[in-house]
């Protein structure tokens, strides 16, 4: 059986949170490689833009007024992605120093 002291249970814990953190990190770091800088919103700015130009070479002025809409609401959605994706790096970044922090304090303690 394993016998669970409290210096062990810390030691768990430290490295459980590194885990946590690295697994975050990684979480970040995948949202602003490959979802801020997505093949699909590229596409669909492009296609935004190329809709707008016919609006206003046609002179419809709905569809250009629709298209500026849309293109400001894809600016908003890649902020608020990247804000994700940066949020989640500083807090798994956090989560390593606050495991590192912790396995120091448990240094001078391990038999």
């Amino acid at each position: 059986m394993f016998n669970l002291t409290p210096l062990s249970l810390l030691i768990i814990t430290a490295l459980s949170v590194f885990l946590l953190g690295v697994g975050t990190f990684i979480a970040g770091a995948f949202i602003l490689i490959y979802r801020v800088a997505g093949r699909h919103l590229r596409t669909l700015a492009t296609q935004t833009t190329q809709m707008a130009q016919k609006g206003i070479t046609d002179e419809v002025a709905g569809l250009v007024g629709n298209a500026s809409s849309l293109l400001d609401s894809l600016n908003q959605l890649l902020k608020t992605t990247a804000g994700i994706g940066v949020f989640l790096c500083l807090l798994g970044l956090l989560m390593i120093a606050a495991s590192g922090w912790l396995a120091i304090q448990l240094y001078p303690v391990w038999p």
